[in-house]
């Protein structure tokens, strides 16, 4: 039987260091009611979505850098937020659930780059995801330099890459108190979350594979520019190192997808912060067999939306990809044993 779901990325454009936190929940909720208008039950949103992406600044003052997190205690409370609220009370509205990236800070004083799963349905936060993959720098590397300071302002992800069920997308679906021994793909749809650097490496998509994930979320907010930091393989104009970045996103999002035969939704920032940031965009929509089914045409706000059905993961995950039948585990303990390069012994 059909499992669709309508679903939505909300790309954002410009967002500036001086834009305030009310100026861009309005740009939100406008692509949230937009993407409603449509059909969509699930909205994602970029990660970092309420601010600029503050970790390229250095900050000198404390106060200042603390202004770019939203204090969240667990359960529900990021919706309680008194900054973002407004957000999570129109998907209540609405009845339409959404991802979105933060910047989080614990009551512990602890610092995360952070996404959360709210269903519009149930007004609850039903997962909680942390970045695992925080590049970047903990100081510049020259004086001045405006890179990513990731390292400096968020701790390494602590959550684990956990997939969550998803009511009330699906009718019909198996529950709990079922009695029949056959549940494989029958239940609520199972999905996983990822931040920006996450969806480039595939560690970090297997673990949901394994937990049958048929649709992985992703925010990202990518640099489009050629600078002195991340230089390219050889000399290169900035509109070919826009290219190359698009490039890269969108193939690490269609493989991976097909890799773990699920679906997969990224959004993400664009266009030219301050003046002199520029970020690719390129938010989309891929399918279980890696094909680009939707993808934003500007490098603005923008609505990308698709209708998708999510039996079309079965036929990866019982044929090609059936990891019951083909994964061989008992040869890939390099893969957690070790984590930089050992090259073998030089020859003789």
């Amino acid at each position: 039987m059909p499992r669709t779901v309508k679903v939505a990325a909300a790309q954002i454009g410009s967002v500036h260091r001086t834009s305030t936190r009310a100026s861009t929940m309005e740009r939100m909720i406008k692509l949230l009611d937009s993407a409603a208008a449509k059909g969509a039950q699930l909205v994602v949103f970029p990660e970092c979505a309420f601010t600029t992406f503050f970790p390229r600044y250095l900050f000198h003052d404390k106060e200042e850098m603390e202004s770019y997190f939203e204090d969240d205690a667990g359960g529900n409370s990021i919706a309680e937020s008194k900054n973002v609220k407004p957000l999570f009370d129109r998907a209540r509205e609405l009845q339409v659930d959404i991802w979105v990236g933060y910047g989080e800070r614990t009551p512990e004083g602890r610092h995360f780059n952070t996404a959360v799963y709210y269903s519009g349905r149930t007004g609850e936060v039903i997962s909680k995801y942390r970045k695992t993959h925080v590049p970047g720098f903990v100081d510049p590397p020259f004086p001045n330099a405006e890179v990513h300071l990731e390292k400096r302002y968020f701790e390494t992800g602590d959550l684990g890459f956990q997939a969550f069920r998803v009511p009330g997308l699906v009718p019909g679906t198996l529950k709990a108190d079922t009695t029949e021994s056959d549940t494989e793909g029958k239940g609520d749809p199972i999905f996983g979350s990822l931040i920006c650097n996450d969806r480039r490496w595939p560690e970090s998509w297997r673990p949901y594979g394994l937990q049958g994930a048929e649709l992985v979320l992703v925010g990202f907010n990518t640099n489009g520019k050629a600078d002195d930091i991340y230089k390219p393989r050889r000399p290169i104009s900035l509109e070919d190192a826009r290219k190359e970045a698009l490039f890269h996103h969108r193939l690490a999002m269609q493989y991976n997808s097909y890799a773990n035969s699920c679906f997969s939704i990224s959004a993400g920032r664009c266009g030219m912060d301050d003046g002199k940031f520029d970020l690719i965009g390129g938010s989309s929509i891929v399918d279980s067999d890696g094909h680009i089914i939707a993808e934003a045409a500007t490098v603005d706000d923008e609505v990308v939306f698709a209708e998708i059905d999510l039996e079309e993961c079965r036929k990866g995950k019982k044929d090609i990809f059936n990891f019951g039948v083909n994964r061989q585990p008992q040869s890939y303990g390099i893969i957690t044993e070790q984590k930089g390069v050992v090259e073998p012994k030089l020859l003789a």
